[in-house]
């Protein structure tokens, strides 16, 4: 048998390659919508930051000159800051055109990484110490790589972290195994192959913090955008979503119609039944009506007892289909406590479609909420689709 301590061992091992696969799972996985319309911002952040330290670094030669540099790397490092500070506003007015190009992230990541290591070996032409040993412009690629984390993207991290390790571990390579040891140089120091193994272990600690940072930035995401008690979208993944829904049913000619609905009397059934019985129920209802949904449809959750779902059909079709989830609501026996009947519910609801209804969300949910409004004082436990 186990003793207690080595039991509590192995269950936190096997926490940390529980959470450990979580974590290169979501890393590896494609963003949804929302986090590539939030990496697209990203992108274009970072091509205003790349613009600006591109500028920036136009003092570093000037800074290497007034402090007794060499003539060769002060010429080197002006002509790469002209280079990169033209490539710079090249990214930026691409970045300007958000999700166009959507190899863009990649593309500058790549010349984020390429631009140091090319810089690198331009120095080492000159002393093949500085090559290694320049910590100023190495430093880079820890600033390229912290940089992906501003993309909501994993892999991305996950690629400039490695394509970071690979090109200066050839580039030290090559310059250590072309040049008699021990290689040194009165400006640089002497240049191991053990200060660039500790700088490669340094690339890899960089990425996979900055990888965790990506991970929780996405858990916080999703987390914002969920409904904590039926783990629906809620109300801020919708107000998020709809622009691009709606950009996604134009551009495919396909139909939009949004139901509002609302559970009849839920207030007295939370009062009647209690607030964990009644939080169950919901949970129940949320099911129901999710698996009345089609591919590509979605139910969301804005309120306490109010949802809006998402269906891809006409208005006649949308309310066929509400409607006969309200009767099959209505003759659904939910579980209480202790898997005991629960309460008998029915729902009223208001349906408007796009774009008749309302071009944009505010509009559409206007025109639900109306009809729902009818529907509630016209009896409730009924659908309507036209104003009266």
């Amino acid at each position: 048998m186990l003793a207690a301590g080595d039991t509590g061992r192995a269950m936190g091992l096997r926490g940390t390659f529980l959470w450990l696969k979580d974590l290169v799972g979501a890393l590896l996985a494609r963003p949804d919508e929302l986090m590539l319309e939030l990496g697209a911002g990203g992108e274009l952040l970072v091509a205003r930051l790349r613009a600006l330290l591109s500028v920036t670094a136009l003092l570093l030669p000037i800074a290497s000159a007034m402090s007794g540099g060499s003539t060769s790397e002060t010429i080197v490092g002006l002509g790469a800051v002209v280079f990169i500070n033209i490539c710079a506003q090249i990214w930026l007015a691409l970045a300007n055109r958000p999700r166009t190009y959507p190899w863009l992230p990649y593309a500058t990541t790549t010349y984020d990484v390429t631009t140091t290591t090319g810089v690198l070996a331009l120095l080492a032409l000159g002393d093949p110490v500085s090559g290694v040993n320049s910590l100023i412009v190495w430093c880079f690629y820890l600033i390229s790589i912290a940089m992906t984390a501003l993309r909501n993207d994993g892999r991305l991290t996950l690629y400039a972290g490695a394509l970071a390790i690979v090109e200066y571990g050839l580039l030290a390579w090559a310059i250590l195994a072309s040049h008699p040891q021990p290689l040194s140089s009165p400006d640089y120091g002497i240049a191991s192959a053990g200060s660039q193994v500790e700088r490669l272990v340094l690339l890899g600690m960089m990425t996979m913090l900055t990888s965790v940072i990506v991970y929780r930035m996405q858990r916080l995401v999703e987390l914002s955008g969920n409904d904590g008690l039926t783990g629906l979208p809620n109300r801020s993944w919708l107000l998020q979503r709809m622009p691009r829904i709606f950009d996604k049913v134009r551009d495919g000619g396909g139909s939009l119609t949004l139901a509002l609905i609302d559970l009849d009397h839920f207030k007295r059934v939370n009062d009647d039944i209690g607030h964990l019985a009644a939080n169950r129920t919901l949970r129940q209802v949320a099911a129901l009506m999710s698996d009345a949904l089609g591919p590509g449809e979605r139910l969301v959750r804005i309120g306490g007892q109010e949802f809006v779902a998402l269906l891809h059909c006409p208005i006649g079709s949308a309310w066929e289909r509400i409607d006969r989830l309200r009767r099959a609501m209505s003759e659904q026996v939910f579980l209480g406590e202790r898997g005991t009947p629960g309460p008998r519910l029915t729902f009223s609801a208001g349906i408007a479609t796009w774009p008749q209804d309302g071009n944009n969300l505010s509009l559409l949910l206007r025109s639900a909420d109306r009809r729902l409004q009818v529907g509630k004082r016209d009896g409730r436990n009924r659908v309507i689709a036209r104003d009266v």
